[in-house]
Parts: C-alpha cells; sequence; structure tokens
C-alpha cells in the first residue's frame, strides 16, 4: 500500500522531487566517476611495448619489505608489507650466464634503459625518449629498415616514429643529452618495431659500449628478456626461471605483469591514482551526503502540511516514515542509475584530463566494469533513504495537531537533540583543527584537513536556524532602513529561519570548501620558497630546460674560488617510510647553502653522512652522530652517519647527501639546479656553460620564479581534482535556492494581493539573497580561516596562511552570483502567474 502511494505521489509531485533528484543524480555521477578511477588505480592495465617479443621477462624487485612477527596468547601472526621505491632497481648481469642454462630457453636478451632526450626542436612528439643497447632490440622486436647497426662510440640508430617527425636520415647528426654530457652522433640508421604496438615511447639505440658507459651501472642491466625455444610454453618457461633464480630477489614477469617492469611510471601512478581517486570519492561522498540530507530536509518541509493532514487522519508514525522512505527509494534509484551512467563518460573524461596533465601517464589505460556503477546507485539509494528517515524524524513523532499548527507557522526553536548534535559536531570539528595543527606531513594533513571542513559545515547545517535568526538580529535595523523589501527579507528570516538555514548550508559548504582547496597549496608553497630564499646563498644558478644541468657544466665553472654546488633529488625510504631526498656537492657547500643548522655542522657531510631536517629528526629520534639505516631510490641499502639537522626541511627536503652518493643512484642524475657564488659576471658565466645546450644562467630571483611555475603546475592537478568535488557543490546551491524559492508561489500571490508590486518581491528575494550570501561568506570563511591556520601551524611553523586577496574576491563574487540567479530566475518564474489564481488554487 505505501509503495503504491509513493508512486502515486512521485508521480503528481514531478517538481518537488526534482531538487532531490538533481542532487542524487550528481552524487551518483560523481561517485562513479572517482570509482572508475579508483579501478583504474586497483587494476587498469599497463601494456607492454619494448618486451612485446620476450613473452618471459627477469627484473629487479621494485619494492623495499618489511615483515613483522607478533605473538600474542599463544599465536603467531606473521605481517608482510612492502611500498614500491622512487628509481629503477637494477639487476646484476650475472643472471644472463645462469639464464642461458635453463630448459626451454632459446635466447636470453639483456636490456639496458637509460635516459637519452634529443636536443631538437621538433621534439619527439609527447613520446618518453629512452636510450638502449642494439642487442636489445629484439625484444619489441626492431629491425632495420635502411642503414647499418650502430657500432662505434658515435653512431646512433633512431626508430621510424621519430625520424619521420624529425626528418633525420642515416648520415645526419643529432645532439643527445644523457646521463652524462651531451654527445652528437651520427644516425646510421632507422628501425621499425614489428606492429604498430609502440605508442608511448621513441627509442635510441647506441653501440654496447657507449650505452654501458651511459647506463653508468657496471656489470648491471635493466631487465632480461628470455624468449622460448620451440615446443616450449611460457608458463612451463616462467617456471623454469623462476627455479633458477630462486635465492636471489629477481622478479619474472609475463603476459601484462610486463608493462609495469617496463613503464614504471604507470606502476607508481597506480598509488596515486588511487589516492586520488579515494580521496576525491571520500570528500565527494561526505559532502553529497550533507547536501542530500539538506535537500531532503527541505522536500519535507514543504510537505509539512500534506504529512501533517496524513497524520490528522490516522496515518501512523511508521507509516509516514515508510511513505517517506519508499518515496526516496522510487527517486534514488532513478537518480542513481541516471547519475551512474553519466559518471562514466564523466570518469573517462576524468582520466583524459589527468593524462594531459601529467598527473597521469598515458600507459595506464582507463578501466571500467559495473562495480563503480553498482556502488554508485547503492550508495545513492542508502543516502536517499537515509536522508528521508533523518529529515522525517520530528514529523514522525510529534502530536498531529502540533503537527498541523507548525505547517502553519514554523516553530519558534529547533528540536533540543537538533542543537545538541550541531554543538557535538562543532566540538568535533574543533578537535580536528587541533588535530591538523600538529600534523607535518602533508599526506597525513589533507584528509583531516577536508574532513574537518565537512565537519564544520555539518554543524552549521544543524544550528542554521539559529544562525539565521542571529543573523537576522544583527542585520534587522540595516535591511529596514532599504525599504519595503528590506522589511519584508527581515521578517521572513526570522519567520523561516529553517527554511533560510537550508539555503545556507550549501552556500557555506562551497564558499569553505573552495577557499580552502585555492589557499592550501600556495600556503605550503609559498612556506617552501620562503624557505629556500633564505637557505640560498649562491650569485647565480644553472637552470636546465632539458633533463638537468650536465656534471661537466658544473665542473667547468669550479674553480679555486669559485663554488659550484650540484643538487640533484630523489625520494628515499626509511623503513617503508618514504622522505625527500637531495645530494650536494660538499665542496664549499656554506657559501652556496644555509638550511638553518640547527645541530652538528655540514663541514662533516661526506659520503657516509647524512643531514637531516628537524622533522626527519623528531620523526626517527636521530641527532648529530646517530646511525640511519636507509634504501636509496633505486633499492641499494645504505648506512649513515648523521651530521647536522637544519630547520628549513620544507624549503630543502628531510634527507642531504653528498651528490655523488646520490647521484650513483637515480635514473636522471643530471643536477636540477648548481648553485654558483663566484666574483664573475652572468655574461662570462653563461659563456663558459654555452657548449651545453638548454643550460642558462639565471639569478636566485628567477630560479624562484621557476620553482613556484613548477609547483603552480603541480597544484592545478589537485584544483582540478577537487573542482568537481566543488561544482557539485554549487550545483546544490542553486538547486536549493530553486526549490527554497518555488515553494513560496503562494506567498507571492498573497503579497501582490495585499499591495506589494512585483519589483518589491523580486527586491525582497535579492535582500534575502544577500543577507544569506552575507551570513554563509562569514561562516564559510570563518571555517576555511580556522582550517588554514592550522595547516599553516603544522605544516610550516606559522600562522600565516596565504591567501591572495583577489582570488577570495572572486570566490566570494561567484557565490554571490549563483545566489542571485538561483534566487531570481525562480522567483521571476513564480511571479508570472496571476495572483488571483494562484492564491485561490488547490494546495
Amino acid at each position: 500500500m505505501m509503495l503504491r502511494y509513493a508512486l502515486r505521489t512521485v508521480r503528481h509531485r514531478k517538481g518537488g522531487f526534482l531538487g532531490a533528484f538533481l542532487a542524487l543524480m550528481c552524487a551518483a555521477a560523481l561517485i562513479t566517476a572517482c570509482g572508475t578511477l579508483l579501478e583504474t588505480g586497483l587494476r587498469g592495465t599497463i601494456g607492454t611495448e619494448r618486451y612485446a617479443a620476450a613473452p618471459v621477462v627477469v627484473s629487479a624487485d621494485q619494492n623495499v619489505h618489511r615483515t613483522t612477527v607478533k605473538h600474542k596468547k599463544g599465536k603467531t601472526k606473521t605481517k608482510h608489507k612492502a611500498k614500491p621505491i622512487a628509481e629503477r632497481a637494477w639487476l646484476s648481469e650475472n643472471l644472463t650466464t645462469r639464464l642461458s642454462r635453463v630448459p626451454g630457453a632459446e635466447r636470453v636478451i639483456p636490456e639496458l634503459t637509460f635516459l637519452a632526450e634529443p636536443l631538437i626542436s621538433t621534439g619527439t612528439g609527447g613520446r618518453t625518449a629512452y636510450g638502449h643497447a642494439w642487442d636489445s632490440a629484439a625484444l619489441t622486436p626492431y629491425t632495420l629498415t635502411t642503414g647499418t647497426p650502430p657500432r662505434a662510440q658515435d653512431d646512433l640508430v633512431i626508430d621510424r616514429y621519430f625520424a619521420d617527425r624529425a626528418r633525420l636520415k642515416p648520415g645526419d647528426r643529432l645532439t643527445v643529452q644523457s646521463t652524462q654530457s651531451p654527445r652528437t652522433y651520427r644516425i646510421t640508421g632507422i628501425a621499425a618495431p614489428a606492429g604498430d604496438g609502440i605508442r608511448h615511447q621513441t627509442s635510441l639505440f647506441f653501440s654496447t659500449a657507449e650505452a654501458r658507459r651511459l647506463a653508468a651501472h657496471p656489470g648491471q642491466v635493466t631487465a632480461i628478456g628470455v624468449v622460448p625455444a620451440e615446443g616450449t610454453s611460457t608458463a612451463d618457461l616462467k617456471a623454469a626461471v623462476a627455479k633458477a633464480l630462486r635465492g636471489t630477489t629477481a622478479q619474472v614477469s609475463t603476459g601484462d605483469e610486463r608493462g609495469p617492469v617496463e613503464f614504471l611510471d604507470a606502476a607508481a601512478a597506480r598509488i596515486k591514482l588511487v589516492s586520488m581517486g579515494g580521496a576525491m570519492g571520500g570528500t565527494s561522498l561526505l559532502v553529497a551526503v550533507l547536501v542530500v540530507v539538506g535537500t531532503f530536509a527541505l522536500s519535507v518541509q514543504q510537505r509539512h502540511r500534506e504529512l501533517a493532514l496524513l497524520r490528522a487522519i490516522a496515518a501512523t508514525s511508521g507509516q509516514v516514515r515508510k511513505l517517506l522512505g519508499r518515496e526516496a527509494l522510487l527517486v534514488g534509484a532513478a537518480a542513481g542509475v541516471a547519475g551512474a551512467l553519466a559518471g562514466l563518460p564523466l570518469g573517462s573524461w576524468l582520466h583524459g584530463r589527468f593524462v594531459a596533465l601529467g598527473a597521469v601517464p598515458a600507459t595506464l589505460q582507463h578501466t571500467v566494469s559495473v562495480f563503480p556503477l553498482f556502488a554508485a546507485v547503492a550508495a545513492t539509494l542508502i543516502g536517499a533513504w537515509a536522508a528521508a528517515r533523518i529529515s522525517s524524524r520530528r514529523i514522525a513523532r510529534i502530536r498531529p495537531a502540533e503537527e498541523l499548527a507548525e505547517a502553519a507557522a514554523e516553530r519558534g526553536r529547533p528540536a533540543w537533540g537538533r542543537i545538541l548534535a550541531g554543538l557535538v559536531l562543532l566540538a568535533g570539528g574543533t578537535v580536528l583543527v587541533a588535530v591538523l595543527s600538529v600534523l607535518r606531513t602533508e599526506p597525513a594533513s589533507t584528509p583531516v584537513m577536508f574532513l574537518a571542513v565537512v565537519v564544520l559545515s555539518s554543524s552549521v547545517a544543524l544550528l542554521g536556524p539559529l544562525l539565521v535568526r542571529a543573523a537576522a538580529a544583527v542585520l534587522g535595523a540595516a535591511l529596514r532602513r532599504t525599504g519595503p523589501g528590506g522589511r519584508l527579507a527581515t521578517a521572513n528570516l526570522r519567520g523561516n529561519a529553517t527554511r533560510m538555514a537550508s539555503v545556507v548550508t550549501p552556500l557555506t559548504l562551497l564558499i569553505g570548501m573552495t577557499c580552502t582547496v585555492l589557499f592550501v597549496q600556495p600556503t605550503l608553497g609559498d612556506a617552501a620558497r620562503a624557505q629556500a630564499r633564505e637557505g640560498i646563498r649562491a650569485d647565480w644558478v644553472l637552470a636546465a630546460e632539458g633533463p638537468g644541468v650536465p656534471a661537466q657544466a658544473a665542473r667547468q665553472l669550479r674553480t679555486d674560488r669559485d663554488v659550484a654546488t650540484e643538487v640533484v633529488r630523489t625520494t628515499v625510504r626509511v623503513g617503508l617510510d618514504k622522505y625527500a631526498a637531495q645530494g650536494v656537492t660538499p665542496a664549499g657547500l656554506a657559501r652556496t647553502w644555509d638550511p638553518d643548522v640547527t645541530a652538528g655542522s655540514l663541514a662533516e657531510l661526506t659520503h657516509d653522512t647524512v643531514a637531516v631536517s628537524e622533522l626527519a629528526a623528531d620523526q626517527l629520534h636521530l641527532k648529530p652522530g646517530s646511525t640511519l639505516k636507509l634504501t636509496l631510490g633505486d633499492g641499494t641499502p645504505a648506512t649513515l652517519t648523521v651530521a647536522a639537522v637544519y630547520a628549513k626541511g620544507l624549503g630543502f627536503g628531510d634527507l642531504t647527501m653528498a651528490h655523488d652518493l646520490v647521484a650513483r643512484h637515480v635514473d636522471n642524475p643530471l643536477a636540477a639546479t648548481v648553485l654558483v657564488s663566484t666574483a664573475r659576471s652572468q655574461e662570462e658565466l653563461a659563456a663558459a656553460v654555452r657548449k651545453f645546450p638548454g643550460v642558462r644562467v639565471v639569478p636566485p630571483a628567477t630560479a624562484d620564479s621557476l620553482q613556484a611555475e613548477r609547483l603552480q603546475a603541480n597544484a592545478e592537478v589537485n584544483y582540478f581534482a577537487m573542482g568537481l568535488v566543488l561544482a557539485f557543490t554549487a550545483i546544490a546551491v542553486v538547486n536549493t535556492l530553486a526549490m527554497s524559492v518555488s515553494e513560496r508561489v503562494r506567498e507571492f500571490a498573497l503579497l501582490r494581493l495585499a499591495g506589494a508590486t512585483r519589483r518589491q518581491v523580486l527586491r525582497m528575494l535579492r535582500t534575502e539573497a544577500l543577507a544569506v550570501l552575507l551570513l554563509a561568506t562569514t561562516l564559510g570563511s570563518g571555517i576555511a580561516l580556522a582550517v588554514l591556520t592550522a595547516f599553516s601551524i603544522g605544516m610550516t611553523g606559522s600562522a600565516a596562511p596565504a591567501v591572495t586577496p583577489l582570488v577570495y574576491v572572486t570566490v566570494v563574487a561567484a557565490a554571490g552570483l549563483l545566489a542571485l540567479v538561483g534566487t531570481a530566475l525562480p522567483g521571476r518564474v513564480a511571479l508570472k502567474a496571476r495572483p488571483v489564481m494562484v492564491a485561490t488554487a488547490r494546495e
């Protein structure tokens, strides 16, 4: 019976349920899109390209491991964890001899992969360029279409795609920037891959001796491809290879497992995408719950008289709850299916934008299944049902006579339970802000920060009627002076505080969340750049337009009187924890770099020592003289002695080691920057490094600007990721405003019959919207300021969030535009009908 009545209600009140339908549909679309990103990170395919002709590939272990054993109540529990390393791990070349004796192996092909960027104006068409030895061309296979293989040290074979793009042919010369100084090679041949499977990379093939020199890992190889003999299956060969490698940490891959071995950036992007999709999905789900509950509360409030009459004619509380619950499920089912289907192209578009921004490599293929759709529909149904139950609590509990009285006039004070719940959420948000002020790492701070915004906005939703009445009391005198429209607006703010509060909540959330998203990265970036500016003592900085500054360029400038400090960056792990690290040239370091040493001395920095930030020292309980065991970028373990502790870790990373130690264990050993202390002029330095293409001599201020551009590029990914959540919130603002205005058609008609002009009614709506906007701006800005200040204290040590006035004004102006448009358009539509017809129409 209740289901049949719910169907009739939905059918005859389509307009009343439209707002809830739109809110739920947008929520389902957003959850589906985030779910596809999450699934891509978990199950996305990374297809192989270079190793297509090698069914079995042997590679080094790309993870660090930790096994813990716990004994409790007579039981032993063993837990194993693994975390990926930042650089490519290398294999011993001696394994090729062992693998060549494996039964069923026809051919064993060692592989070298290293940085090799052609310095040519046409570029590589967005494909990453890698260098290889010509011996490994058979892994794809590449075959010569013209010319001869590379034999001499200055010989080079390029692939067909790059040759056509750059219009190169055998006999031409090409300068390549690899791991050493740039060198000009003579093109001896052009090779083409079998098939069209190479789409994301460009291959440059060198002679074996030159490839080993450029790879700079003597006695090691990147991977080893094993080709089975005729009659040997891939599975049998894999088992035989694994048996031969028993006792080593080498990994054996076949099929799609070869892709992550070839494309390390795609394998690392899985974790990033899981984190990003989870964060977006979690935040959007919290926002959706808040918005949907508010939308349903407004919908139920609009039907207060109808529900009160149902109670008056003997409908029980349970029947009313069932009716509202089934209505919510019907609307939720329709909205969930529509939103889930709309979320599929949205997720695909999101993945494409992340690829375009460089956050995700194109080699990680977008994966879609039915699971995100089912999850979105389920979340929508549960959210709609829960929102209806929450919204119907009061109307289903009080006596019918009281319901009829409240349907005629809004009660003076919210229920005590609502006030208590609001105060609890306010206290919870305050606790989260306090916790945020002591968190000192970005991965730990970010989820707490956004959770605090949502929790505090939820407290605003519950305490909204009281806040609206307080705002009406403060603004009443000023509003009444604006004329009849202002007096009517003041009366509405006081008499319909619950309805107005439903509009304040999404506006508060929009302003608070937007300000938090826009200003958190500048807060962190400005503090890091300030520390870097204060810590760099160099007169000049070498910066590169390409992959980095060659070591030879620094040596060119280094004299008895001049210091050139090479800086190379990486990420290392201490245990399973990740730390940003850098390698610097120890000689003359005090003349170019000052990280504000608080203990120990940088003069003790050698190949066996390390300097650590105060944050790392606190977390790892270190001091000068302590021993630190860590895993370098390529998985090599190292044991170092702490030489110094410094304060400016935000600007220079948590660990600083000798340059040569770090450079030997990274994929790109070229310096990110070179700090130069000299009396020579910029022109003299530029002349000294002229033979290094792309290397520029710039003042430290210019280098700081370049760093700001890189930080901005990284921030764009975060802005885009949270932009969809903000867009959903903006839609909710307009939706809620439209619902709030559309229910007042009879009120507007009565005002018109009482003598108010159409212009006066519209002025009343504008005044109400501006009053609500002022309250929401105050609350949203206060929430954002509290959260950003706590974040700044925790991450930078100072209560100084970076707020750009123009950006802030733009945010408030955009919110104001949404409020005015969302009020004016429905208001004009509501005023089109003749007042007499509306006032005498049946409700």
